[in-house]
């Protein structure tokens, strides 16, 4: 069906009721949705090009070029020194998928953190992952042969994202009873793996003998 309304018009000629962000971007793209529908080129539609000067109006008052460009690295130092991972248990990830893709990837990533810390050996331990549904973030894990730790926003809740507990060898599911920590102290994997070590009573690897040189 082929519509062209003349609101949009009314409103580009008169947007002094639009005095945010929000709302002038809301009008600009409710005027190229009607534009689209009519069949008319977007880039030659008068309505869609007066409410786009209209924003520009906006944003005039919203502070200098110069001070917008200082924030905006600002924000890009901050965002680099705060792990990912932080950000998205906090926001979650459920229903979108590049943030689910993300989430798994740096999971991963941490777990290997993780395991340097706890010493332990390569081909002692795997590090898996399972997305689940669009509904859930899924979860990462790792499973030594006395340690089992998972990584989740689905069960445990803020604060309680990773579950670890002791386990008898890699073809143990259950292990013993279930602990708790929260998503920021995985980000600081040698306190976590020390408290893992702790809590769970692991055995301290024994450092190897000097080897005797003939």
């Amino acid at each position: 069906m082929s519509y062209d309304l003349a609101f949009r018009y009314q409103q580009a000629l008169d947007p002094s009721a639009l005095i945010t962000i929000g709302t002038t971007l809301h009008a600009i793209q409710a005027a190229i949705t009607d534009c689209r529908n009519a069949g008319l080129a977007l880039e030659k539609d008068p309505a869609v090009i007066l409410l786009a000067r209209h924003l520009g109006i906006v944003c005039a008052t919203r502070g200098s070029d110069r001070d917008l460009r200082r924030d905006c690295i600002a924000r890009i130092a901050a965002l680099r020194n705060q792990p990912v991972l932080n950000t998205l248990a906090y926001r979650g990830v459920a229903h979108d998928e590049p943030a689910k893709r993300l989430f798994h990837s740096q999971g991963r990533a941490a777990m290997r953190r993780l395991a340097d810390a706890l010493a332990l050996d390569e081909g002692s331990f795997d590090i898996r992952s399972s997305k689940g549904g669009p509904a859930v973030s899924g979860e990462v894990t790792l499973h030594g042969q006395a340690i089992w730790v998972q990584l989740s926003l689905d069960i445990g809740g803020p604060d309680r994202e990773v579950c670890f507990r002791k386990v008898r060898g890699r073809n143990d599911h259950l292990g013993d009873r279930n602990l708790w920590a929260s998503i920021r102290e995985l980000m600081d994997p040698d306190r976590f793996a020390a408290r893992i070590h702790r809590e769970l009573r692991l055995p301290t690897a024994e450092p190897e003998a000097p080897r005797l040189v003939a």
